[in-house]
């Protein structure tokens, strides 16, 4: 729940924001937290495996 609060905040965040650097900031800042979500869920799932391959 933790990660999907931040991204809540970060849209907010980006809803905001008038610097276009800073918005920049953010947007990249939002793609990594909701790929963080993505795999998290995935191993969640059984879709990924979280052990090292070898």
């Amino acid at each position: 729940m933790l990660l999907e609060h931040h991204i809540e905040e970060l849209r907010a965040e980006l809803r905001e924001c008038m610097d276009a650097g800073e918005r920049r900031i953010i947007e990249v800042e939002l793609d990594l937290a909701r790929a963080e979500l993505e795999v998290f869920q995935a191993e969640c799932e059984g879709r990924i495996s979280a052990e090292p391959p070898f």
